[in-house]
């Protein structure tokens, strides 16, 4: 009997110390907080901006185009925001500890960093070079390590901190006409995961963030190669679909959410839960699964194929009707080409 009191009592204890942690974690907020975000002149990084500053916290937006970010940062300012951008190029890590160090100078401190910036390749594998993998890498994996390894230590000094990193279902399950991405967003996730662990003791959390579709607007600027119209067709397609695709403003919510809470990890869209969760359980049938997916997509192109485009410059072959909604999140989010405003 006492061995069972014994047990009881330390379960209600774990239960008693969860709530608390629950609810220290939920007081966590964005009132006053700086927060650094790269690739957050347009797209996903813009939309976490203006939720940010609407709940009382100042931003930093890092991104490589100067024009992106004066219109973001007048976007921003429009809304009441306390704006700091900085100019940098992330393929380029010789960069990285300088604007680092710009935003802790102008800012006092960094409370949290969302790695956010991306580009996604879109087209098979036979067209994929070294130089595609290289640059994959180097900006969703090598870019998020040298700014952690920047603030990190800062972080400590201050007593803590949270890390958000933006990976994708493509970092759980290998995507057809995806590699580079699906290859660099592996690595993202295995060290987001391995940070989590490591840096608990440190009062820093550290949150993994695999979103599905979502409706951003991006699809316009990810890049293609093998059939190039075709590919950006499909692509067009699944980024503006609402099955399988999430608003960006709910989609930004819920990060920030899981970022107060210091949620470690973060899966969006239910199609994406499913579709991991299904290649958890079942490996070989999501393999087979994946294979018959691909012999619906483009085969490989001709030579001209081997030439990356974005999707502005391509020809339309969907139906305005199936990319309304993300046409519209293009407009919104910052993330039209200049050639096309007006």
């Amino acid at each position: 009997m006492n061995a069972r009191v014994l047990l009881l009592a330390g379960a209600l204890l774990f239960v008693a110390w969860a709530i608390a942690r629950v609810i220290r974690t939920h007081r966590f907020s964005l009132r006053d907080k700086v927060v650094l975000i790269t690739g957050g002149s347009r797209g996903l990084g813009l939309v976490l901006a203006r939720q940010i500053c609407a709940d009382g916290g100042k931003v930093a937006l890092i991104a490589r185009d100067a024009d992106e970010l004066s219109r973001a940062k007048a976007d921003l300012v429009r809304r009441g925001g306390e704006v700091l951008t900085v100019q940098c190029d992330l393929l380029d890590a010789a960069q990285i500890p300088s604007a680092a160090r710009q935003v802790i100078d102008r800012l006092g401190k960094i409370d949290i960093l969302i790695n956010n910036a991306g580009i996604i390749e879109v087209g098979p594998h036979e067209h994929m070079t070294r130089e595609d993998f290289e640059r994959a890498m180097q900006l969703h994996f090598w870019a998020p390590f040298e700014l952690v390894s920047q603030i990190l230590p800062e972080m400590r000094m201050w007593g803590g901190g949270r890390i958000v990193n933006i990976s994708s279902i493509g970092g759980k399950m290998a995507v057809p006409h995806l590699a580079p991405y699906s290859a660099s967003k592996f690595a993202l996730t295995g060290f987001s995961d391995a940070l989590r662990a490591e840096l608990a003791r440190d009062n820093i959390y550290v949150t993994t963030v695999a979103p599905g579709m979502m409706r951003t607007g991006s699809h316009i600027n990810a890049r293609f190669k093998g059939k190039r119209d075709v590919e950006f067709a499909w692509f067009a397609a699944s980024a503006g679909a609402p099955l399988i695709s999430m608003n960006a403003e709910r989609a930004a919510r819920k990060i920030l959410a899981a970022c107060r809470r210091g949620q470690p990890s973060l899966t969006l869209t239910f199609a994406a839960r499913a579709a991991i969760v299904g290649n958890v359980l079942f490996p070989n049938l999501t393999g087979y699964l994946m294979k018959l997916v691909n012999r619906f997509l483009p085969g490989a192109g001709d030579e001209e194929g081997n030439q990356s485009r974005a999707g502005s410059q391509l020809c339309r072959l969907t139906p305005k009707w199936l990319t309304r909604l993300a046409d519209r999140a293009t407009k919104r989010n910052n993330e039209e080409p200049v050639t096309n405003r007006r």
